[in-house]
């Protein structure tokens, strides 16, 4: 599953066709993803100018001129690649080839500043909603949502509070969408381990008894951004179907400290530990026993 460097890297891509322009045609070419599309899904799209290119966790977010917000989800495999007059994408180091399948592109937006957009998805695990933007804070897909990891208001004292008195583990806990919004299991792996901290270590240890910060959560947070825009500058990961929307392959995966490493010598210096795998509720954990307590 796409997480947040992944979605941003996309919105990236899409912003500078997509921003301003106007939707010339729109096309849902089946009547469903995950979620069967709105019957008036084209007719609030087609002819809208697009005010602005969002994100909030997860999702990519379309203002339209209209006061609705397209609300966007890549699934497992969803991707959207832009496809302009004479200027086809040049491969690159981690190019990916651009799928030939057109059976699996489901979704085309005609712009009008002459790019289409085709949101393409093999498995239909990726949705889209057209949403009015007064009703967002009812919308149950947004509802209860936690701090952005890169917003001003994400601290160490708001995650401090967040996993006060949580039993919970430490890695469960940041999964936990409500506590903190758009990471996933690649980049909590990471982050844990650039803090030093155990994934199993009980979430209510970023707090003290006053329910002030410990040192542990002003250090994951330091670390939860610093893996974050490493990932975002670096294209997201690819490890099975994210790519750019030039079609190009994110390189993160080449920076991994433990995601997938398992039994390789921990990169931390002077450690000299090896790499573990565990499952943790029901997904694969990372981690050096040796240096995260």
């Amino acid at each position: 599953m796409p997480e947040l460097p992944e979605v941003e890297t996309v919105r990236r891509g899409l912003q500078p066709v997509m921003e301003g322009a106007k939707i010339v045609v729109a096309e849902a070419r089946r009547p469903d993803l995950r979620f069967p599309f709105q019957p008036d899904f084209v007719a609030r799209l087609q002819g809208q100018v697009v005010t602005g290119l969002g994100r909030r966790a997860k999702y990519l977010m379309a203002d339209l001129g209209s006061g609705d917000v397209l609300l966007m989800h890549l699934g497992m495999s969803g991707s959207f690649r832009v496809i302009k007059p004479d200027n086809e994408a040049q491969p690159g180091e981690f190019h990916y080839p651009k799928a030939k399948d057109s059976a699996h592109d489901h979704v085309l937006f005609r712009m009008s500043s002459g790019a289409d957009i085709v949101f393409n998805d093999p498995r239909r695990f990726g949705y889209m909603k057209v949403i009015a933007r007064n009703a967002l804070e009812d919308e149950p897909l947004l509802r209860g949502l936690g701090p952005e990891p890169l917003g001003n208001e994400f601290d160490a004292a708001m995650l401090a509070h967040s996993c006060e008195g949580k039993a919970t583990s430490l890695k469960a806990a940041l999964l936990d969408q409500r506590v903190v919004a758009g990471l996933g299991n690649i980049y909590v792996c990471e982050a844990l381990h650039r803090s030093h901290l155990s994934p199993r270590r009980i979430a209510a240890t970023l707090s003290t008894k006053k329910g002030e910060p410990t040192d542990h959560a002003k250090r994951l947070v330091g670390a939860i951004h610093t893996v974050l825009n490493d990932a975002i500058k670096a294209g997201g990961s690819s490890l099975r179907d994210h790519r750019q929307t030039t079609g190009e392959l994110g390189y993160f995966q080449h920076s991994f400290k433990v995601y997938d490493r398992e039994g390789e010598t921990c990169t931390t210096p002077r450690c000299g530990g090896t790499v573990k795998r565990f499952t943790q509720n029901g997904r694969s954990t990372f981690w050096c026993p040796k240096c995260q307590k």
